[in-house]
């Protein structure tokens, strides 16, 4: 039992008795409150993290703890056996939000990510005609749509597939950003292209201006759903409600999660029109906890907050001053800096990882990915003051590498 507030009994305790399949920072969070982080010692940390865009809205908003803690007080779960008063107001707050016609909710990202290639791939049997057993989807390199056997088994990270093969076949990739490559790769057999409208997990990667818009009519012309994954970028992170809308494009599924939970509770979604989301049947897909009272509540809430309090808007605003001002104390330290709206990579051509840690010891929470990037991604209800406060210690940071 561990009887002290030391974080390195923690650490310890941890270690000893949790599987190794994360390399965290060495900091132990006790309490959190907006863009605020504090651990078992007191010391107060910038969250740049925000639980990989889970955390949006801010740590413990009180208008959705308001609402988790109202619900819990009535009912929490009772699977889809039953039906519930608190699913069908959710699913008309979600599909308008998300200007989709019908969505299914599940619990993690990757779930709503499986839920969308079984969709995906029925289709391509039920509706374009491809023989059984063949229908293929195009993904991009160095993608990041979750760590079940089916994604991971289509990702080109050979750390992610190493050992836990054999993987699902007929997914084809292509790299991220090219039209021509992806037109190339698009065929008969072909029933969805699925992309990440901004690569977080691949090194905050931004396709070029007009990418999306192509992706959308290629799939048109060759009769391909778009999917989209927007479980890190949708609901205000890149400075639009979804990554997508800053080319005006509309996928044939929306994957969400993340944000949807508004850091409370795991909620996630598969969106389509009526047409798609038609060819499920009772018995074709599930998930206990999907769509339970606590999760609908929470998820009306944490669409409530993006919308009302204006969150895209926020992060597109914060975001401007915020690169700028990495880049300015970056300097000629810095090789890049990019992203879209409050996700932001900072590119060092060096690993990442002690940059991570000196912000670490500075007060800063920010963590490495792709080898050489630094992701920086805080809530988006950060103010001013926070962000010059992130570029002063960042350019600490920089300095005593």
């Amino acid at each position: 039992m561990i009887t002290t507030q030391r974080a390195s009994a923690y650490i310890e305790t941890e270690e000893r008795l949790g599987a190794h399949n994360y390399r965290p920072l060495d900091v132990v969070i006790s309490h959190g409150e907006g863009v605020w982080l504090y651990d078992v010692e007191g010391r107060r940390y910038l969250d740049c993290i925000s639980a990989y865009s889970a955390v949006n809205q801010g740590h413990r908003h009180p208008r959705i703890v308001a609402a988790l803690l109202e619900q819990a007080q009535r009912v929490t779960l009772t699977s889809r056996a039953m039906r519930n008063d608190r699913f069908a107001p959710f699913l008309e707050k979600l599909t308008s939000v998300c200007r989709q016609e019908m969505a299914l909710p599940v619990n993690t990202g990757v779930e709503a990510v499986e839920t969308a290639i079984k969709l995906a791939r029925r289709w391509g049997y039920r509706v374009k005609g491809i023989p059984a057993g063949q229908a293929r989807i195009v993904v991009a390199r160095n993608n990041f749509h979750g760590r079940t056997t089916t994604v991971i088994g289509f990702s080109s990270e050979p750390k992610y597939r190493a050992d836990f093969g054999p993987f699902t076949p007929n997914f084809d990739h292509v790299a991220y950003g090219e039209i021509e490559a992806l037109r190339a790769a698009v065929g008969p057999q072909t029933c969805a292209v699925m992309l990440e409208p901004v690569q977080g997990e691949g090194g905050v990667v931004v396709p070029p201006e007009g990418y999306l818009r192509a992706v959308r009519q290629l799939c048109s012309e060759r009769n391909v759903l778009f999917l989209a994954d927007e479980i890190q970028t949708g609901f205000g992170r890149t400075g639009d409600l979804f990554a997508c809308d800053h080319e005006g494009v509309t996928p044939d599924i929306l994957i969400v999660g993340k944000a949807l939970g508004g850091g409370l509770y795991p909620v996630s979604a598969a969106l389509a029109s009526r047409e798609i989301m038609s060819l499920f049947g009772p018995g074709d897909h599930g998930s206990t906890f999907g769509g339970n009272p606590l999760a609908c509540a929470v998820g009306e809430a944490a669409l409530d907050v993006v919308v009302e309090e204006r969150l895209a808007e926020r992060a597109r605003g914060a975001g401007e001053r915020l690169s700028e001002g990495l880049r300015r104390a970056g300097g000629s330290r810095v090789r890049e800096v990019r992203g879209r709206g409050l996700l932001i990579g900072v590119e060092l051509g060096t690993p990442a990882r002690p940059l991570a840690d000196a912000l670490l010891a500075r007060g800063v929470l920010a963590k490495d990915t792709h080898g050489t990037v630094l992701r920086i991604a805080p809530p988006l209800v950060i103010e001013d003051t926070e962000i010059e406060f992130l570029s002063t210690v960042f350019g600490e940071a920089l300095a005593a590498l």
